[in-house]
């Protein structure tokens, strides 16, 4: 019998797969491995704490045999996760990765990622204070351009809607040209944040209502935890964007 995706909420067994989408999907949409010394710090800024922080609003593809192969993560409430991102989470994983010491310009990627990790704030752009939640969305290559991406956000929006979230934003590498075509198909607009470089990264929002998007099936790529290129965006001298790619 051949196994059927779907669609389902994420369950702590699924960890580890996560963790493995995200590395292999970060560089631009591209596996990290080879640009990373320790690529595990992707992760664990950019799905793990979701997970432990709002693992309600967790879901992933299922291969149809148990194995997670996407995702879509996030929260309906940037600013609250943030601050619990600081409390709850960076404690947690400080000690592995620490606040890098040298100036930005001098920073290997694993650095500049650590440097992510320890200032959640970023999250928090005023610009974007109508879409308070944000979202990651990724799915390994083989299961790209299937119309998985486009389900896991429908899922995603009805999950915010059941919450009375009204809109949703994500920050993503604006050189991830694939992933940007698909947002604009499900009908992401482009936000404009002062102190974002926007050769860098783009700040997209949405309602939360479902309407039909106007393209084909189109291919998701890693199209929303916040790509490493993402992160480095430049606001007001501070690295990092959002969080997504959704930061």
């Amino acid at each position: 019998m051949t196994a059927t995706p779907s669609v389902r909420p994420y369950r702590p067994a699924d960890a580890p797969a996560l963790d493995d989408i995200c590395i292999r999907t970060a560089h631009n949409g591209r596996d990290s491995r080879p640009v990373y010394a320790d690529p595990a710090v992707l992760p664990a800024i950019f799905a793990a704490p979701y997970v432990h922080l709002d693992p309600d609003l967790a879901f992933v593809l299922d291969d149809g045999r148990g194995r997670a192969v996407g995702y879509i993560l996030g929260t309906a409430d940037t600013v609250r996760f943030a601050a619990e991102f600081r409390a709850k989470w960076l404690p947690r994983v400080a000690d592995r990765y620490p606040a890098p010491q040298g100036p930005p310009g001098a920073r290997t990627p694993d650095e500049v990622m650590a440097g992510l990790l320890h200032d959640p704030e970023r999250m928090i752009v005023p610009e974007l204070a109508a879409h308070p939640a944000h979202l990651h969305i990724d799915l390994l290559p083989d299961w790209q351009g299937q119309g998985h991406g486009r389900t896991l956000m429908r899922t995603f929006w009805r999950a915010l809607r059941e919450r009375g979230v009204p809109a949703v934003h994500l920050v993503m590498a604006t050189a991830n040209t694939q992933a940007r075509a698909f947002y604009d198909r499900l009908g992401f607009h482009e936000i404009a944040a002062a102190g974002l470089d926007p050769a860098d990264v783009t700040c997209l929002g949405r309602t939360t209502q479902d309407t039909q998007d106007t393209g084909n099936t189109g291919n998701t790529g890693n199209t929303g935890h916040a790509q490493d290129a993402k992160r480095t965006c430049r606001r007001t001298g501070r690295t990092g964007g959002q969080s997504p790619p959704s930061r």
